[in-house]
């Protein structure tokens, strides 16, 4: 296996990365388009966005707005780098060829990072829910249970990742339809009195409580999303990568739009924004409740229960191939590159592991350690998004001189709307200064970057020096 490659002596991070052992091709188009769609359909939306209309009240539609916008154009940028150069690294490897190996090395491992601790967050509140139904196997045997399950799934096959993710979505797209449908009913005074805008006007106003708020809803907003990236990666493994990621990206966009702003609006608009149950609940279950729909609690786990297990196999393989990727371009521990069967499973390994340290982690020091993890976690995703955009501005520039017939995909009004949206995830990293806790995050992340940049340099210095020893050698021998 190829290892250690720089750039100025092996080519580019591309062709090192084309130049490891080849991963299998398992994945088709309908993988690729309900992994695009229900990668960033999680139980963020289904329960976490009730905090967020806590902390903003109906101006969480704006918000869902604003950063179902920027999400929107992130993802056109990753299609467009994607579609034209198809890597297991993605923007990883992409950040790597046009900005440096610091960008390659930080983006890469910051999104592993931040993988590795959804996986144990997600097998946590897996856990918790399936204690709540069997209670004689305790939560953690539970997590137990699931991280085996999903890891043996993910050593054996790319097509199982597949196929449980194409059902866990389908089941996620329903239930949004559904919902959206009874919403709009029930706006409409099917089900009752229309409430008409009593609820976005009343109980303070649209905003009721101001830019303090709204500052506190972005963030919920943002982490909602994470995970969207890794379309882009599972198209490396897809029977045609280009042709597949372009058309997943196409379709997923305006889906995503529908179905956050949407459910929003029909959740601000059908119940008072103050009400307790929709934080404690869910949004999804205080509106199905006040609409009348039997059972809505139990309907509700077992959706965001689905929505936890898909994020839990999603994130197990986005983190392993991205572990593969980083590794096989000399930038982590060379034990993780083993390759079996076409897939990485030693790099599967090792992401569960984490994972599962993570969970005992939020047992033993849920204040302390667990808390920090997920704090540099729900930071990183912003990171990972600032490096894609810089990258996509310096690749689109170079194909549209190299390989034109490459863009198979293009960034929408670029370069002017990629240079937005990088400002507008710097106006984020502003707003999280402005708070305590968000200063917090942005501390450990930057202490988080700095140590991986520093890494990059010193692996960098290494291999100069090596290479200096080789030719000086090499230069003796001619002599």
């Amino acid at each position: 296996m190829t290892r250690n490659l720089t750039r100025s002596t092996q080519g580019s991070p591309q062709a090192v990365q084309d130049a490891a052992p080849a991963l299998s091709h398992g994945l088709k188009q309908r993988h690729l388009s309900m992994i695009a769609l229900g990668g960033v359909i999680g139980a963020g939306l289904f329960v976490g966005s009730g905090v967020g209309i806590a902390a903003a009240g109906p101006a969480i539609v704006l918000l869902f707005v604003g950063t179902g916008a920027l999400v929107m154009l992130i993802m056109r940028m990753l299609g467009e780098m994607s579609a034209a150069r198809p890597s297991t690294g993605s923007f990883s490897v992409h950040a790597e060829e046009e900005l440096g190996s610091w960008a390659g090395t930080t983006s890469g491992w910051m999104y592993w990072l931040m993988l590795c601790a959804g996986v144990a967050a997600e097998a946590t509140a897996a856990g918790t829910i399936m204690h709540t139904w069997v209670s004689f196997i305790p939560a953690y045997g539970w997590v137990a249970i699931f991280m085996a399950f999903f890891c043996a799934s993910n050593l054996t096959a790319v097509k199982n990742f597949g196929e449980f993710e194409f059902w866990f979505a389908a089941i996620k797209v329903t239930v949004i339809v559904a919902f959206l449908v009874l919403g709009v009913l029930g706006i409409l005074g099917v089900f009752g009195d229309a409430p008409g805008t009593r609820h976005l006007t009343g109980h303070g106003g649209f905003f009721p409580t101001g830019a303090a708020g709204l500052a506190a809803g972005l963030l919920t907003t943002i982490s909602g999303f994470a995970g969207l990236e890794t379309v882009t990666i599972a198209a490396a493994e897809s029977d045609r990568p280009s042709h597949n990621v372009a058309r997943a990206v196409r379709t997923a966009v305006w889906r995503i739009a529908v179905f956050y702003i949407g459910s929003m609006a029909v959740v601000v608009t059908l119940v008072p924004w103050n009400d307790p149950k929709v934080a404690t609940d869910g949004p999804y279950v205080t509106v199905l409740d006040r609409l009348g729909i039997p059972a809505a609690g139990t309907i509700m786990q077992i959706v965001v229960l689905v929505a936890l297990l898909s994020a839990m196999n999603a994130n197990i393989y986005g983190s392993s191939r991205m572990a593969y990727s980083l590794v096989s371009r000399g930038q982590g521990p060379r034990f993780l590159g083993k390759v079996t069967r076409g897939i990485p499973a030693a790099a599967v390994l090792a992401s569960c592991v984490f994972g599962f340290a993570a969970v005992i982690a939020g047992i033993i020091w849920p204040t302390t350690v667990f808390a920090w993890l997920l704090n540099i976690a729900g930071c990183s995703v912003l990171v990972v998004w600032s490096i894609v955009c810089l990258t996509q501005l310096r690749m689109r520039r170079r194909l549209e001189r190299e390989a034109p017939d490459q863009l198979l995909v293009r960034m929408w009004g670029f370069p002017y709307l990629t240079w937005l949206a990088f400002a507008a995830i710097l106006g984020v990293f502003a707003v999280m200064a402005t708070s305590g806790d968000g200063r917090h995050q942005l501390a450990g992340t930057a202490v988080v970057v700095a140590a991986l940049i520093g890494a990059d340099r010193v692996r960098r210095r290494r291999a100069r020096r090596t290479a200096d020893a080789v030719q000086q050698t090499a230069d003796a021998v001619q002599q």
